[in-house]
This record gives C-alpha cells, structure tokens and sequence, in this order.
C-alpha cells in the first residue's frame, strides 16, 4: 500500500515545478486539534514530521503523532499548494494533502486509509505553519494546527 501511494504521489508532481524552485525541507512537531464533535479527544497530538517541497505548489509529507484517539498514527502525503498570496513579506498558499494515513483503531482497524485535506500554509522565514480541515468519520471534523521550522 505503501510503495503505491508513494508511485501516485511521485506521478501528481509535474516534472516542469521541479526545476523551478529550490528544496526546502520542513520539520513539524505534530499539531494541536480541535474536534467540532464532544467527546474525550486528544487535542495535543505531538509526533513528528518532514515536509519535503520541491516547489511552492508542491510537497511530500511523512510523519508520526499520537491522534485524537490517543493511538500512534503515521502519514505519507502529496501536498499540492495551487493558491497562493505574499502578505507583509509571508508567502500563505491553500491546497489539499492526498494521502494515506494509519493508527486509529475505529477507522479500517488501525490500518492505513486514504485521507483528502484541506490545508492553509503561511510561512515567513525559517517559520511556517499549517491549518488543516481534518474529517473523520467516527470522531467528526477536527481544525489542527501544526507549527513548522524550515532547516533547508
């Protein structure tokens, strides 16, 4: 499942956007969520993660969390960023992350599940961060921010 999400993630990405822009890569400690849905959520979900962009519209993202299940999840995800406006110097894009994520036991029993996100990014500097619209369908719609440091 693995080696097929990251084929169709490789073949999403035109090859014309790579040569445009310098790498960047990113580092992520997880996010913070909040669940539109009661009920006894995690809200600080700390883990880890790398963003790797190869232009301003287009990204390669893997990581770890503990997620709103208190349950440790792992994603890999192709982060496509066609919008985009410069700010007072931040560059602020909107997009989706198509991926596939795992982990959480009341979703296909903790095994890997394709995810679409809606996501906002400003960056300015070395500092980035990430609002994403996450649906579930067990533990509904959750708002999660995710904080970023560009190290390349």
């Amino acid at each position: 499942m693995l080696r097929a999400a990251f084929t169709c993630l490789f073949a999403l990405c035109p090859c014309a956007a790579l040569a445009a822009a310098p790498v960047q890569v990113w580092l992520d400690a997880g996010f913070f969520s909040y669940h539109f849905k009661e009920g006894d959520y995690r809200q600080d979900n700390y883990g880890f993660g790398v963003g790797v962009f190869v232009a301003p519209e287009h990204g390669f993202l893997a990581g770890t969390f503990l997620n709103s299940n208190d349950e440790r999840s792992h994603y890999v995800a192709y982060h496509w960023r066609p919008l985009g406006w410069n700010p007072a110097g931040a560059s602020v894009r909107a997009g989706l992350a198509f991926g596939v994520m795992d982990g959480y036991s009341n979703t296909n029993n903790g095994d890997w599940f394709p995810v679409v996100l809606p996501a906002l990014s400003a960056e300015y500097g070395r500092l980035g961060a990430n609002l994403i619209l996450a649906p579930h369908p067990r533990n509904g719609t959750a708002l999660a921010l995710q904080l970023r440091l560009r190290v390349w």
